[in-house]
This record gives C-alpha cells, sequence and structure tokens, in this order.
C-alpha cells in the first residue's frame, strides 16, 4: 500500500503519523563547506554512541537515530514535514538513513588498519532501505567521532566496488584539522579509471602520517532521504511532503542528521518534524 491522494496523505497525517523532536547543540571546529554529523551531537534525539570497530547495521532503535513506528505491511512511511531553525546562516540540512557504520580507529599510526567485514553484501541491510542494487543512492564517508592531532596526513582507502573490483582512494588533509563530526566524502574520490562504479564496502585505511593524537574514526554508508535550506540563522524554515518530495521511509531505518555549514560550526538545530503513516 502506498499514498496515492491527497485525501489519503491527510489522513495519514491526522491518524497515523509519528512526530519528533530535533534540538541538536552546535558542534564547533568545523570547516566551511565540509558536510558535519549531527550522530555524536548532544540534544535531541540522543547523543548516539561511537561505533566499535566491528562494522554494524544500526536501525531506528539505534540511540541517536530519529524514532519512529514501524509498520505493518502494506502501510508506509513517508517523511511528510520538517520545520528547522539555525544558529548559523545558509546551512544545508540532510536526513540520511545511516545503513552501517563501523569506528575505533586512530589516527597516529602509519600502519595499515584492517576493517573485517564492512561489505554491505555480508552485511545485508534490509533492500528497502538499500535502494537499487547497483548502488547509485548510497553515500560513503570517513566519519570522526574524536578530535585528530594537528600534524597533516592523508588517508589512502582501500575499497571494494559493486560487482567485484577493488580500488584505493586518497583522502587529502585528513590531518591537521580534522575534527570531532567532520564527514569526508568518498564518493568523490572515485578515480578517473574508476568512474561509474559504486562503492560496496571498505578494506582498509593507511595513513601517510601519524596527526599526532589517537582520535577515533570510522566509514559510514548513508543513503540521503531528503534535504532543507535554512538561509538565514535563527529564522525558521519549513518543507511540506510537497517540497520534500514525500520520501519513502522503511522499516528500521537509522535516520541520521548532518549539515553542510557555510561558517565553522554546525549551528545549533531545533525544530520537528512528522513521518506520515499509510
Amino acid at each position: 500500500m502506498t499514498i496515492d491522494t491527497g485525501d489519503e496523505l491527510l489522513a495519514a497525517l491526522g491518524n497515523n503519523s509519528t512526530r519528533f523532536v530535533v534540538d541538536k547543540a552546535n558542534i564547533g571546529s568545523q570547516t566551511a563547506g565540509r558536510y558535519v554529523s549531527l550522530w555524536r551531537a548532544t540534544g535531541v534525539p540522543g547523543q548516539a554512541a561511537i561505533p566499535g570497530t566491528t562494522p554494524a547495521v544500526p536501525t531506528s532503535a539505534t540511540t541517536g537515530a530519529i524514532p519512529f513506528t514501524n509498520q505493518t505491511s502494506p502501510i508506509t512511511s513517508y517523511l511528510a514535514r520538517l520545520s528547522l531553525t539555525s544558529g548559523n546562516n545558509s546551512g544545508l540540512f540532510e536526513i540520511h538513513d545511516r545503513i552501517a557504520h563501523s569506528g575505533g580507529l586512530v589516527l597516529n599510526t602509519t600502519s595499515p588498519q584492517t576493517i573485517t567485514g564492512f561489505d554491505l553484501t555480508a552485511l545485508a541491510p534490509a533492500a528497502a532501505r538499500m535502494g537499487p542494487s547497483d548502488g547509485t543512492e548510497l553515500s560513503w564517508w570517513l566519519e570522526v567521532y574524536t578530535d585528530g592531532g594537528a600534524t597533516a596526513s592523508d588517508a589512502t582507502i582501500n575499497v571494494d566496488y559493486v560487482g567485484g573490483s577493488s580500488g584505493d582512494l586518497n583522502v587529502q588533509a585528513v590531518g591537521g584539522t580534522i575534527r570531532a563530526g567532520n564527514l569526508f566524502s568518498l564518493n568523490t574520490l572515485i578515480p578517473s579509471a574508476d568512474q561509474g562504479k559504486r562503492i560496496a564496502g571498505v578494506n582498509s585505511v593507511t595513513l601517510s602520517a601519524s596527526t599526532g593524537t589517537a582520535g577515533n574514526f570510522g566509514f559510514t554508508c548513508t543513503r540521503a532521504k531528503a534535504s532543507l535550506t535554512m538561509p538565514v540563522g535563527n529564522l525558521g524554515t519549513t518543507a511540506d511532503w510537497a517540497a520534500l518530495g514525500l520520501p519513502e521511509i522503511p522499516n528500521d531505518a537509522c535516520l541520521m542528521m548532518m549539515i553542510l555549514p557555510t561558517l565553522t560550526s554546525s549551528g545549533a538545530l531545533r525544530g520537528s518534524g512528522v513521518i506520515a503513516h499509510g
């Protein structure tokens, strides 16, 4: 069953919906134009735990995820409304389904660090959460959980691609400015020789130099669900179902928040949203 008419949408909003609150503290020491993960920001939803070294598939029950009620088929869930305000100007807010993640890697070694089992085929998230089987709707990130040191360093990441081949990606300058909350996109680093391929898993990472502080980082796979531009600081912005595109929210989706800031902090974020079921 899907919501096919305006009447069905109105009925779902009024009679069968999950409302959620957003109240996230500012994360400082960020870089303008680099995504900031709010997974570890304090507030509501609650601060998530740092993932362990064993890759896992988080769900809507994982602390840090936007909560909603799973539905019994054929009832389906949809993101139908967002109303937010940010302490910063000109930020882009996004909601992603956090498909898989791992952490526990350090920034003070040049030895290869192996990530065992970070393979979407082996982890087997629900197909409804994954989207197309070729991985075209998935985003991959190097996510920082605890600050590294001041020494500059690059990261060489060995990944598997959908279809079975593998290759190396290079993240430049992960040292020196790496801070908790930083998200480095891996999709943009696929070299020209591998253009058109999609990442299916992460095997290892090797740093060119120790940053001087162990810190903590890992890798995250997400699927984007919605975005909302907040052009003026402390002025509320609202998007209804039409502006959001009424994206489907599969059962167990681990809805996380991220910000693309124009300033050097994420900005305090407050608001609410509605997930309609119908």
